[in-house]
């Protein structure tokens, strides 16, 4: 492995470099599904001990991107590199109210990619000061309380996400939304049948550490990155009525947005 000026300035242990790059061969596709990794080639092409090369390959099993492969005569098992299991999801299309009878929009659109996804919620409660970020995004005054509804999203039944989603109780209260369960449709369709159909949402995504409660909650496996969206959804005249905080797991999420050009 030639030095360069990235690995000089990258302060990271050398496994988990390793880790990093075959990590971003197998997501971008490659190294496709099937590709035998060959301990002794790999220790070859990082010019790095057979130690440091396992332990690169220990992080790669615990995201389940790789798996060992005992039929092997060499000293060491081959690795072979299993379908990964990143999902490009469309965000936008979560946006409209669900169709009569239909779940989340988001459940269906993962449906449509081959993905069994469900939503488990985990408390809806009143929140007697709403945090400032929230506050300010719902053009709230400071001190004003909201609604909080928590759930965990899974893909095949793994934790995928975690969404915290605030309401301002002007709007929600005394309706379903301040119940302790599911909306059918998800609360995009209450919403529009409370008389604010959502008409346009503001993303803004970023990249971050995980926090311990995301940590646990999602499972993550180590020194993976989580995707955080902070979306605002307005209605009719322009009115914020949702704030969305979700986090993703970095290893089994892909955003897509998809943009045209207004004539």
């Amino acid at each position: 492995m030639s030095t360069t000026y990235e690995q000089i300035t990258d302060r990271r242990p050398l496994h988990e470099r390793v880790a990093a790059d075959l990590r971003d061969e197998i997501l971008s596709g490659a190294v496709l599904p099937g590709a035998v990794l060959s301990p002794a080639e790999l220790q070859q092409r990082f010019a790095t001990s057979s130690a440091t090369v396992e332990q690169a390959l220990d992080i790669l099993r615990e995201e389940r991107l790789i798996t060992s492969c005992t039929d092997t005569a060499g000293p060491a098992p081959d690795t072979v590199v299993l379908e990964h299991r990143q999902r490009t999801m469309r965000p936008a299309r979560s946006l409209a109210p669900a169709d009569p009878g239909q779940p989340f929009r988001w459940v269906i659109e993962a449906r449509k990619r081959g993905v069994r996804a469900n939503c488990a919620l985990l408390e809806v409660k009143h929140v007697p000061e709403a945090p400032t970020h929230v506050a300010q995004a719902l053009g709230l005054s400071a001190g004003t309380p909201v609604l909080l509804r928590s759930q965990v999203l899974t893909f095949d039944d793994e934790p995928a996400g975690l969404v915290k989603a605030y309401f301002p109780l002007e709007i929600v209260r005394g309706t379903a939304m301040t119940e302790p369960r599911r909306i059918r449709g998800g609360t995009s369709t209450l919403l529009a049948q409370l008389g604010y159909p959502p008409l346009r949402c503001v993303d803004s995504v970023s990249a971050r550490i995980p926090t311990q409660e995301q940590q646990a909650l999602l499972k993550l496996p180590h020194n993976v990155p989580v995707l955080r969206t902070f979306r605002v959804v307005y209605s009719d005249h322009d009115r914020p009525v949702e704030a969305h905080d979700t986090v993703e797991s970095g290893h089994l999420y892909e955003l897509q947005y998809e943009f045209s050009h207004a004539r």
